[in-house]
């Protein structure tokens, strides 16, 4: 689940479990037999973070840990994790937004609809951040910008940050991966990391469900559950979203240090409840409905688990909640 410039020691967990396929995992299920197929996978991703903290606290350079990925990867349960990680190594990792460095509403770049292109890597303030950055690595007190989204102008933070030798700034965005957005940081200060859906999912050992359509499945329930979206509205989305990918994360996949694959064999078996019927609410006549009955029909393949199996540190929890992280 992990690729790194050192090499990976690790089984994946279809080799130590014998369970390569959906197929496979329904067979465990009907057995009541899953707890260590589901233990074997969290126990894994964790000590890849835990390798991730360790070999950043060995380096002695890093200063700033860049995490990215597109829409729906884990990303940001994973940078939470990795923190706790870091400082059970005794460093100190300060989390820092890119969005709280937005350029004024104004001054945002459009797309070609003449809409603001809030993806767009110009629509950071790339001289403040890698001004701040420079003053914040140099152990200069800070105050931070805050956007306010309803203004659409930046605000200051009321107190200022400053950091000491042990300090790690942990960056998480679609950017992060990008050289311009840390243009001013020496490369040896920097440690990149890209997290994603990067396992298809095996059906039957035929049939699989690919990378993006399970990340659209994750986007449309957290969607449904924390921002009130109906399933149509993310479907119909979901386009724009992709190319924003293919545009600003996937021609710098290469930069990054590791590559960290956050996807589970079982992970619609645990959101089948609540994702039915969110995808049922897409009308016939709707231009969604097909990819909803398209997706409907992946997840009618999995039985379904309670999600009480799936402990509150996990990845999967930022999507369908319960988690033990604060968002």
């Amino acid at each position: 689940m992990q690729t790194s410039k050192k090499k990976n020691t690790y089984k994946a967990p279809a080799e130590i479990t014998g369970v390569a396929t959906v197929s496979d995992f329904n067979r465990r299920v009907e057995q009541g037999d899953i707890h260590d197929i589901i233990n074997v996978t969290e126990v894994l991703q964790s000590r890849q973070i835990a390798d991730m903290a360790d070999e950043i606290c060995e380096r002695g350079t890093i200063r700033v840990v860049l995490i990215a990925g597109p829409s729906s990867s884990g990303k940001t349960t994973f940078s939470k994790r990795l923190s706790v990680q870091l400082m059970a190594v005794g460093l100190k990792p300060v989390a820092l937004s890119t969005d709280d460095y937005f350029v004024p509403r104004h001054l945002t770049p459009k797309d070609e609809d003449g809409n603001y292109d809030f993806e767009s890597l110009y629509a950071v303030d790339l001289d403040l951040f890698n001004e701040q950055l420079q003053a914040l690595i140099a152990g200069k007190e800070v105050r931070l910008p805050r956007f306010n989204f309803e203004t659409g102008l930046r605000e200051w933070r009321s107190d200022a940050l400053t950091c000491n030798s042990d300090t790690v700034l942990i960056i998480e965005g679609i950017h992060a991966l990008n050289p311009l957005l840390t243009e001013s940081v020496a490369e040896s200060a920097k440690y990149r990391i890209f997290c994603s859906v990067l396992s298809d999912v095996s059906l039957d050992g035929q049939q699989t469900i690919v990378t993006t359509d399970n990340r659209l499945l994750r986007r449309i329930l957290r969607d449904s559950q924390y921002r009130g979206f109906p399933a149509e509205e993310t479907i119909l989305r979901w386009p724009s979203v992709r190319r924003g990918e293919e545009k600003w994360i996937t021609p710098f996949i290469g930069e990054a240090d590791v590559l960290f694959d956050s996807s589970f064999l079982y992970e619609l078996a645990v959101m089948k409840r609540k994702l039915e019927p969110i995808l049922q609410e897409v009308h016939n006549t709707s231009p969604a409905y097909e990819t909803a009955q398209r997706l409907l029909g992946y997840i009618e393949y999995f039985k379904s688990i309670p999600d009480k199996a799936i402990p509150p540190t996990s990845l999967l929890r930022e999507f369908f909640g319960g988690s033990s992280y604060k968002y």
